[in-house]
């Protein structure tokens, strides 16, 4: 079977990075239909699936006779571009090895290794047997419309492989996370005369102190391969003028799940702390909705997936161990189906999210390797 082709790799990223793909809006819909045609060059059955407007998957089918059904997926979005940036975060650019720009990592380094991957199996169909899926998807970094469409499609996938940037690790275990917006309530008076009014501010403040004292509790428990349960504040917005004390406060927190934990069962946490905070502390707050909930998700060890994921790492030089994933992912989207599965992609994690994000040349033919190797694997006739 041939070996990558770096340039043809780099090429791909280059061309995916200069859309502008930041969630939200998203706006995937041209990548989406640039990586349908990249696949199709190479004999997959692919095209661009809308999931909203000018939002869509990239989905390639590849079909090789009868056998189980593997699933590449990564997601096309990124985040917002930010600040910071040395460079255009459009435009791909290569400094000593690493190829920089938004995306590099988190999540368009790992689809142009899947991509890679997909077409040295489409060249060499001798040495497995089955069907490989390739669905790049829009929309995982806010609501996962994406990847919950595909999941719908597709009868419960044999394997599936989750592209996030994990230094081409293997991870079978991801945290979700429910992320609720809390509105402290107050009453406005002049500043001048705050004892008239109720100060929403000082009221969310007292209402942080005892999701700190939560967060405390909270990291009493943990799981072997993804460490900690935790909650934090991400958000705050409070007042409307300089001389009026305010009425209203609002903060976003950010709860993040084991495997094992039940995402209502942390909302209702979270009421049972606000009922607190409002008898303990004289805070009056409500939920008023929540911005992103989704579960974690643990594969077990011993599956064929996560074996043959080790195997396939340790033959190309990654980590022999299993590890978890601290952050959410989509993977749970298809374990919900029954589809067992593993994280496993290019690029640290700790650079995702940042400016100056970056993922290494070397990194990306490791991935594409590993990756084919997987495939090889499970797909054995």
């Amino acid at each position: 079977m041939n070996d990558p082709d770096t340039g043809r790799l780099v090429g791909l990223l280059e061309r995916l990075v200069a859309f502008d793909t930041q969630n939200p809006p998203g706006q995937e819909t041209a990548a989406a239909e640039m990586l349908a045609a990249h696949l199709s060059g190479f004999g997959m059955d692919a095209s661009a699936r809308p999931v909203a407007d000018g939002r869509a998957n990239a989905v390639g089918v590849l079909r090789n006779g009868p056998g189980p059904v593997l699933a590449f997926n990564s997601h096309i979005d990124t985040v917002p571009v930010g600040t910071g940036w040395s460079g255009d975060p459009l435009r791909l650019a290569e400094r000593n090895g690493l190829l920089y720009g938004r995306g590099a990592c988190d999540a368009k380094g790992p689809i142009v290794a899947m991509a890679e991957a997909c077409r040295l199996l489409a060249e060499d169909r001798t040495a497995w047997h089955g069907t490989i899926v390739a669905a790049f998807v829009a929309d995982e970094e806010l609501n996962s419309r994406g990847s919950k469409a595909v999941a719908a499609e597709f009868p419960p996938f044999d394997a599936v492989i989750v592209g996030e940037p994990t230094d081409n690790a293997v991870l079978s275990a991801h945290r979700g996370v429910v992320r609720p917006l809390i509105r402290v309530h107050g009453r406005t008076a002049h500043s001048s005369r705050p004892y008239l009014g109720i100060n929403a501010i000082n009221g969310a403040a007292r209402l942080l102190a005892a999701v700190e004292a939560h967060d405390r509790d909270l990291n009493t428990r943990a799981h072997p391969l993804v460490g900690r349960a935790c909650i934090t504040c991400t958000q705050i917005q409070g007042g409307f003028a300089d001389n009026i004390v305010p009425d209203r406060c609002d903060i976003v927190l950010d709860r993040r799940l084991l495997p094992d934990e039940d995402p209502e069962a942390a909302l209702a946490e979270l009421r049972a702390l606000l009922e607190r905070a409002r008898d303990g502390a004289d805070v009056i707050a409500e939920l008023v909705h929540v911005r992103g909930i989704a579960g974690g998700s643990e594969t077990p060890t011993s599956a064929p997936v996560v074996q043959a994921a080790l195997a396939a790492a340790a033959r190309h030089g990654a980590s022999p161990i299993a590890g978890g994933l601290t952050g959410g992912c989509d993977l749970v989207h298809f374990r919900a189906t029954g589809s067992p599965g593993i994280i496993l992609g290019p690029g640290s994690l700790d650079l995702a999210h940042k400016p100056d994000e970056y993922v290494p040349r070397e990194a990306l033919t490791q991935a594409s390797l590993i990756y084919r190797d997987i495939a090889l694997g499970l797909l054995a006739p």
